[in-house]
Parts: structure tokens; sequence; C-alpha cells
């Protein structure tokens, strides 16, 4: 048996993360609005088909989204639980030369290497940008111009109080442990899984059968206690593959107790770690010289968001519903940042909050545009049975059999699952599962997660959730602010009600600073309350309510300042708070999956060993066309550099590669770098013109004048048009005239 490697983080230097083995459980990421986790469920496993190209579709603001209707024709295969991840081409997927390929190309590359790198801090070299910046900017045309949402850049920094009233600073943790002996800090749930893992394995490796060696890094090794190949009792199997499908939802007691139950000892020294203690994942930090005025990294985007609601409401004119989005770098201070781009410190973002009237059943004027699409869904029912299998439902019926809970829930669903079509993730390895009861907030009413299939097993990429009125209300309520809509109702309301009125002369001295904090909690009160305060208040002349963050706890208000009657009202106004219903994405790992299940692997002509290849769509791929000259001759030099400025006024990147090496190997190595076009310039260009223009997955080849290949390369690129449609409209070339010595 292999030894394993658990996870840690050194509290002077950098943590490394390595796996010893695969296990029989695939690992799942989940990104949640309080940063990316680590989710482990047990599937049973079948390796996914090969995928299968439908064609992309773009989406404008003129047109609406039932031009874009996905065709019977285009229907792919259902996804599959699998333990393998495949090429593009269902070949085995080798990470180590995928990633070997993506480092050496400067797709990413770690953070300070020179200095020895620092855990989870990634930086992207041009290839990386441009493939950041060309996704990005598919997801602003697909959701931003599309929906016309409204979208705000807000500011990092975040004062206390804001993440202690949304929650984070009491809840953005994780658990971890601390080795008696050499101080070692581990997170509990990855030991916890981390242990019983390589007992599984063992009882594998016991069985005969065959274990995978998963270590990511093979220069980041160190020492590492050996686990022997022990048969374990088929109760203990299952009991250990119920804790790891259960690994996320353990507590810090819980996880505690698991390590005392099962006896887990850290292998490097034999011991078996403290108590689980919570560590908060915030980065904190001071804002100005004082030192008086603490604040955090932003752990996501959506605060700003929710705090500008009413500036918003007013530039939309108060008009319902509304969206508003907003993409940048969010920050965790991860314990044991591993698995690359999918688990960092910072990470970018990309969250949209709609805002929607809770009455009506939160309907979405467009929903009979996407309602016939078909989502790949693992519902929780199905989970709650200890099953996996997906079940294909068009988004429409989900709907109606209350699966998804709304129809807004439902049409983001659906545009999440196009966007994902249209930037080139393998949709038969893309699945929404449903989140369970107890992962989800007790204020959210339906969670739905897009989870992309890796190497590393599911992770979830996208988190789509109904989060009702929660972050409206808690900031309302700490700061007074009205964070509500007003709408005239068509006929007036009649309300016999308790009410609140505040004698603002003698209020506001009274409490001072702490005024508006005091109203919000009494404008807070039921009717149930009010009418307790008005006897109190009748009875002894003050009343006394819970006010946290004032004085002791409590404010003490005499009847000089307040008034609790009731009265009879007309309301001709409805007031409400909206619910929102949050999609929020993580671009790295949107990125990186995207990376995956665009690799495959070319045999090379002369036996040699296999090409990579990354296929990206032309719409999203970093450099659009690859120029090349047929030889260094001195007649091409103009032609090039005219062609070149042909395409740089038609807004298409390029890269000119007239080095000495072959064209044959100049294609092969921008291959690698997912180039889906290449201009070939020779003789025949200098004769008459023409040029020809290479497809990067076939390597087909079609010669024309150069305005109809610029043409064609545009709509390759706006996605208008597929390969096979240039192929059909232009000449088809076979190869070029090579320039002979003279004898």
């Amino acid at each position: 048996m292999k030894p394993i490697r658990l996870f840690s983080l050194s509290p002077t230097s950098p943590s490394t993360t390595s796996f010893s083995a695969a296990s029989p459980l695939t690992r799942q990421l989940s990104y949640s609005r309080f940063g990316p986790r680590f989710r482990f469920t047990a599937y049973a496993c079948a390796r996914p088909p090969p995928r299968t190209l439908a064609p992309r579709r773009t989406f404008a603001t003129s047109r609406p989204l039932n031009a874009f209707q996905i065709q019977k024709s285009q229907k792919r295969k259902p996804v599959t639980m699998t333990s393998t991840a495949t090429t593009l081409k269902g070949q085995p997927l080798d990470k180590a030369v995928l990633e070997s390929i993506l480092r050496r190309r400067m797709f990413y590359t770690p953070s300070f290497e020179i200095y020895g790198g620092v855990g989870g801090l990634y930086d992207y070299g041009p290839p990386g940008c441009s493939l950041q910046a060309n996704v990005i900017d598919a997801w602003r045309k697909h959701f931003i111009l599309e929906e016309d949402m409204l979208e705000v850049d807000c500011t990092v920094l975040t004062p206390h109080e804001v993440l202690k009233t949304s929650g984070h600073v009491d809840k953005f943790a994780d658990w971890m442990c601390k080795d008696p002996k050499n101080g070692e800090i581990l997170r509990a749930d990855h030991f916890v899984e981390a242990i019983l893992e390589a007992r599984l394995n063992g009882d594998k490796e016991a069985r005969g059968q065959k274990v995978e060696d998963k270590e990511e890094d093979p220069k980041k090794k160190k020492k590492k206690a050996k686990t022997e190949a022990v048969k374990l009792d088929d109760t203990v199997v299952q009991e250990y593959q119920e804790v790891l499908a259960r690994i996320d939802n353990y507590g810090g007691p819980e996880l505690g107790e698991l390590i005392k139950k099962y006896d887990l000892k850290n292998p490097a020294t034999g011991l078996q770690p403290s108590e689980p203690v919570s560590f908060n994942l915030m980065f904190q930090t001071t804002i100005g010289p004082s030192s008086n005025y603490p604040g955090y990294l932003r752990p996501e985007t959506a605060q700003g968001q929710f705090l500008n609601f009413a500036k918003l409401l007013e530039f939309n004119q108060s008009q319902m519903p509304f969206a508003s989005a907003s993409i940048g770098k969010s920050y965790r201070n991860e314990i044991s940042p591993r698995a690359g781009l999918l688990r960092v410190r910072e990470f970018l973002m990309a969250e949209i909050e709609h805002f929607v009237d809770p009455e009506g059943g939160k309907k979405h004027s467009r929903f009979h545009e996407v309602e016939d699409i078909e989502l790949v869904l693992l519902d929780r029912d199905t989970q709650l049975s200890g099953k996996t299998q997906t079940k294909t439902v068009k988004v429409g019926q989900a709907v109606k059999e209350g699966l998804v809970d709304n129809e807004t829930l439902g049409y983001f669903l659906a545009r999440i699952h196009l966007f994902m079509q249209k930037i080139g993730i393998d949709l038969s390895k893309m699945r929404f599962r449903q989140h369970m009861a107890n992962e989800m907030a007790h204020y959210a009413c339906d969670c739905w997660d897009c989870e992309l299939f890796t190497t590393s097993g599911w992770i979830e990429c996208v988190g789509c959730a109904d989060r009702s009125a929660y972050d409206l209300s808690v900031h309302a309520k700490k700061t007074g602010a009205p964070l509500v809509v007003r709408e005239r109702r068509e006929e007036p309301l009649v309300i016999e009600e308790w009410q609140v009125e505040i004698e603002k002369k003698k209020f506001g001295p009274l409490f001072k600073k702490d005024a508006k904090t005091v109203e919000a909690a009494l404008n807070a009160t039921s009717q149930e309350q009010r009418e307790q305060l008005a006897k109190e208040l009748s009875e002894t002349g003050s009343i006394s309510i819970e006010v946290p963050g004032v004085g002791d706890g409590k404010a003490k208000i005499g009847k000089e300042s307040i008034a609790i009657e009731f009265r009879k009202r007309v309301e001709n106004t409805r007031e409400f708070v909206p619910n929102v219903i949050e999609p929020s994405f993580g671009i790295g790992r949107i990125l990186y999956s995207l990376m995956e299940h665009s690799f495959w692997t070319r045999a090379s002509d002369g036996g040699d060993e296999a090409r990579g290849v990354l296929s990206f769509p032309p719409t999203v791929a970093p450099t659009k066309v690859l120029l090349v000259p047929l030889s260094s001759n001195p007649q091409f030099k103009p032609l090039l550099k005219q062609l070149s400025q042909r395409l740089r006024t038609a807004g298409i990147s390029s890269r000119v590669d007239d080095s000495s090496a072959s064209i044959g190997k100049r294609y092969s190595r921008n291959d690698e770098l997912g180039t889906p076009l290449g201009i070939t310039i020779d003789f025949q260009t200098v004769q008459d013109g023409t040029v020809t223009l290479r497809d990067r997955d076939s390597t087909s080849q079609v010669r024309a004048d150069q305005e109809k290949i610029i043409e064609a390369i545009r709509s390759l690129v706006e996605g208008e048009k597929s390969w096979s449609q240039i192929e059909s409209e232009l000449p088809k070339f076979e190869g070029q005239e090579v320039e002979v010595a003279a004898r």
C-alpha cells in the first residue's frame, strides 16, 4: 500500500498537499456563497461517453431565447457517474500531462515561485489571461446584456459590521485540529477523510483490486507513514463509505467523535490530533492608520450588491423585478488549499442578484423561452435514497412538478446550462445537483449546484440559490435603511395594527449614535410584541427591548420618548422586501474544468509522443488565429504584416510564428495553446493573394482570398457558423507548394 500524505498548513510555511491513491469515493468540490469547500459523495461510477460537439449559439439582446432552442438532433448522451476522467475524444485523461502543458505554456503558474511559492495563490500567464477575459466577456454578453442587468463593481475591503450582520463573522469557518507533537495544523474533515480513504484503499489492495496513485505533485513529496493492505469487514467498509458520503455535513464535535471512534492518528507522528476548533476563513485587516476600524477582504461580491439595493432600485426607476451583477475577486484563507485552481485563497467570482416579488409564485416573464431545455438533475430525494442516478428533465416540467421551486430559479438553471454549452463545457460531464435540506441555510427555499466532472471528481462551479429575503432584511434591521420596494395598490387596503410612534426630539438625545439602531429594532418588532410592549408601557411607564451592540444589550425607553397605540390606517402603497435568486459562478473552477473538457491528444505522424490539443471554441480561445509563413522567404514578410494588420482591424486576435521549425511543429505547439485556426502564407499567396485556413481539430484546410477568409474567421469567432459550414462554402485545400532550392 502506498503511503498517504495528509492535508496540512504549517504555521510558518505554505502548505502542500497530495493524495496517495484514488478513493472509491469521487472527490467533489462545493462552492457556496461562503466560499469554496470540499464535499465527498459516494458514487457508483462508469466511464463517461465521449463528448459530442453541439453547435454553439450566440445570444443577442434583440433576439429571443427561443431562437436558440436545442434541436432534437443535438441531444447529448446521458451524464454517467464515472471514476475515470476522459479527454474530449474519450481517451483516459492523464492529469499530469495536462498540467505540465498548462504550466509550460503558462496558462497559470504558482505565485512567488522563485521564493518557494505560497499555497493557494496562482498567477495567470498570457493565454490564461486571454482565456479568462474571453470567458468573462461571454458571461457578460450572455447574462448582463441579454438580461439588462445592472453591473456594479464594489470594494474588496469590507467593514467588520457588514460581515457580522451577514453572518460571515460567525459562520464563515472550517474545523481544524493540531498535532500535539509537531504542531502540524490539519483540517479536521480532510484528516478524517484521508485516513478512512487510505484504509479503504488498503482493503482494496488486500482484495486484489488495483488502486491508482493520485500524487498531485511529485516534487512536493515528504516522508509519509505507510498503510498496510488490510482486509476490512464488509460492514466496516460500508460504514466508512457512509461517513465519507456525509463528510461535508459534520460539525466540529462530530468530527472529534469520529477521530476517537475510529482511532485516527496522524501518520507523521502516530498521535491523535487535538479536538477540532473553529477557524474563520476571512482575511482580516484594519482600515486606516488608527487600527481601530476592523475589516476583511470580502469572501464574496454579493454584499456590495445588497447594500446598494435602494440606489439600484431607484436607477431602475423603481421597476421590479430587476437584477444586479458583479465580477470581481474574493478571498478565503484556506486551511489546506489544494487541487490547483480548484481550491485557492484568491479567486474570481461572477455573481448575480435577481430581485423578485415574493408574491405571485416568483414567475419569470421569459420562462416560456427556456421551458423545453433539458437539464440533467440529481434531486434531493435520489440522494437521500443513497443513489446518484441522474434524470434528464425539461425545465418546464421540473418547475411544474415542484422539483425546482419556482420559474425564476428554473429560468436561471436553463441559462446557466446554455452558458456552459456556449463556452465549450462537455455537457455529458455536467449535472445540476440539488442541495440536501441540511446543506441549505434556514432561510433558503431551494438551491442547485451546477457540477462539472473532472479528474478531481464532481466540482461545484456554479451555485444557484433562492435566498428569500434574508440579506436585505438583516441589513435593514441593523441599519434602519429602507431596503424595500413600494408599489401603488390598485385598491386601498384598510389595516388595523399596533403602531410605534417615536418622539424624535427626545429619542435622539437619549440614544445619540445608537438612535437608528434602536429605532430599527423597534420597527422590526411583530404585532404580538408591540401589543405586549404597549401593555408594559401603560403599566410601568417605560419599556425595555433587546438591541445587540447597544449598552448591555438592552434599551430602556420611557413614555415621553415613545407611544405604542392600536390604530387604523389606509394603505395605498404596498411595501415588501424582495426575495433574491442568486447564481454565483466560480470562474477559476469553470476555467480549469473547461481546460480538462477541451483537452485530448493527437497521435504523431512520426510515431513520437502524442501531441496535446486544447479544443477551445473559437469564441473563448485565447488566440483566434495563428499566422504561419511557409518558410523564411523574404517575399512573405510584407504579406504577413498586411494580414496581421487586417485581423487587428477586424478585432481578431492573432499570433505570428515565423520560427525555423517545420510548419507541422508550429501548428502543433499552437494546438497546445488552443488556437482554433491557422493561416498559411505560401507562394500562391505571392501570386494571387489567396491564403489557406486550417481548422485545429480536423486539420482540414480551405483556400480563398483574404476578404473571404477573414469573414469566415469572424463568423466562427462570433459563433455564427461551424467549421463544416465553412468547408461547404470555401474550396478545400490539400497541401502547400514548397520552396525547392535551385540545382
